[in-house]
C-alpha cells in the first residue's frame, strides 16, 4: 500500500463523471460510487455538460458533498473531459461512465498500482455486465487490445462476444488499451498526449487516446483486482447504423493518426478491403442501412483525413501494430475461420500469455 492517502486538503484521485440531462443514471449509479469511494483518496466530480433535466437539483439536494463543474452547454464526450480535466488539480483523474456500479476498494486498488508502476500511464479495472453481472462487458471486459489491422476486442470480449467472468483474467496485464468507461490516468499525461480528440465524437477515442499514450513509451495495464458493473448499450445498439458508421470512420482515422509513415498506406488498403467484405455481407443480408453507413464512414474519412493533415500532427516513427498481441493475432481469421472465441484460447494460440 502506498503512503500518499490524503486525510484533508488535495486529494490525488478526481474521479470524473460527464453528465449531460442524466439523471435517472445519477439516481441509479451515483449512491455506488459516493459509498465506495475512499474519501482519503478520490474526490467525487460531475462535470455537467448544460443539462435542463433536473440533474444539478438532484445534486444539490441529495447528494451535497459531491463536486460540481457546471458547463454553460453541452461540449460532448470528448470536449466535456477535456475541459473537466483542465480544471481539475489531482495528479490523477478517473473518467467514469453515468451509468457504472462501483465495488469497494476499486478507486484504492486503481490507485495503489499507480503509485507503485510510475512507468504506468493508465489503468483500467475490470468491467462486468451490470444486467448480467456473471459475464464481462462489452466496453472493455479486462483489457482491450487490437490486432494486426487494427480491429479492437479485449480479454473476456471478442467481438460481440462476452465470456463469463470465472477468475481466467484476474492477473494484472499489459494491455493496447483501457476501457473510457473507467479510466484512470495521470492527468498531466493525459493533457501532454492532447486528451480525447473531439473529432471522433464517439466510440474509440478511447483506444486511440491510449495508442497516443503507449508511444510517448508509457504502460497501460487492466487490474481486475478493482471491479464496477456497467449498464453499457444506452446511446446506440449494436446493430444502428450510426454506431456502424462511428466504428468504420473512427478505426481509420485511428489508424491514419499514429501509423508511421512507412505503412500506414498499406495497412489503410488492407483496412478498406476488409471493410469492402464487411459492406458486401451487409449487402447480402439486405442490411442496407448498414450498408450505406459502410460508404458513408469511408467517403467522410477521406475528408476528415486532410484536417489531420493540416494539423500538421507529429507522425509518429514506430508501428504499434508490430509489437505485442497486435503483431501477433488477426482476430478475423482466429474468430471466424479458427473457430477461437475466447481471448485465451487467442493468446495461447499466438504464445502471448
Amino acid at each position: 500500500m502506498n503512503n500518499n492517502k490524503s486525510t484533508d486538503g488535495q486529494k490525488p484521485v478526481d474521479v470524473i463523471i460527464l453528465n449531460w440531462n442524466g439523471r435517472k443514471l445519477l439516481e441509479k449509479f451515483l449512491p455506488s460510487v459516493v459509498e465506495n469511494c475512499d474519501k482519503r483518496v478520490a474526490r467525487i466530480v460531475v462535470a455537467d455538460n448544460g443539462s435542463d433535466d433536473g440533474s444539478l437539483a438532484l445534486l444539490q439536494q441529495n447528494f451535497p458533498n459531491v463536486e460540481v463543474m457546471k458547463f454553460d452547454k453541452n461540449y460532448g464526450f470528448a470536449e466535456g473531459y477535456n475541459k473537466a480535466i483542465s480544471l481539475s488539480t489531482a495528479p490523477y483523474v478517473v473518467l467514469l461512465n453515468s451509468d457504472v456500479a462501483t465495488t469497494p476498494a476499486w478507486d484504492t486498488e486503481l490507485f495503489d498500482f499507480m503509485e507503485e508502476h510510475p512507468d504506468v500511464g493508465a489503468c483500467m479495472p475490470k468491467i462486468l455486465s451490470y444486467n448480467k453481472p456473471g459475464m464481462f462487458e462489452y466496453a472493455g471486459a479486462a483489457g482491450g487490445f487490437i490486432d494486426c489491422n487494427g480491429f479492437p476486442f479485449c480479454r473476456g470480449r471478442i467481438f460481440d462476444r462476452c465470456e463469463p467472468d470465472e477468475g481466467q483474467y484476474d492477473t494484472p496485464m499489459d494491455v493496447f488499451w483501457a476501457s473510457g468507461a473507467a479510466l484512470m490516468i495521470r492527468r498531466q499525461l493525459y493533457l501532454d498526449a492532447g486528451g480525447l480528440d473531439a473529432r471522433f465524437f464517439a466510440h474509440m477515442e478511447e483506444i486511440d487516446l491510449c495508442w497516443r499514450i503507449l508511444l510517448s513509451g508509457s504502460r497501460i495495464c487492466a487490474v481486475p483486482s478493482a471491479a464496477v458493473y456497467h449498464l453499457g448499450g444506452g446511446s446506440l445498439p449494436a446493430e444502428n447504423p450510426r454506431k456502424t458508421y462511428l466504428n468504420f470512420r473512427n478505426n481509420l482515422l485511428m489508424l491514419y493518426k499514429n501509423l508511421p509513415d512507412d505503412c500506414r498506406g498499406r495497412i489503410l488498403v488492407r483496412r478498406r478491403l476488409l471493410d469492402t467484405v464487411a459492406w458486401a455481407k451487409f449487402v447480402l443480408t439486405f442490411d442496407w442501412r448498414n450498408a450505406a453507413a459502410v460508404i458513408r464512414a469511408h467517403r467522410d474519412f477521406s475528408r476528415m483525413r486532410k484536417l489531420y493533415d493540416a494539423d500538421k500532427i507529429l507522425r509518429p516513427d514506430r508501428n504499434m501494430l508490430e509489437t505485442g498481441m497486435a503483431h501477433r493475432c488477426n482476430i478475423i481469421t482466429d474468430f471466424y475461420m479458427r473457430r477461437l472465441f475466447t481471448f485465451s484460447r487467442v493468446a495461447e494460440r499466438h504464445g502471448y500469455v
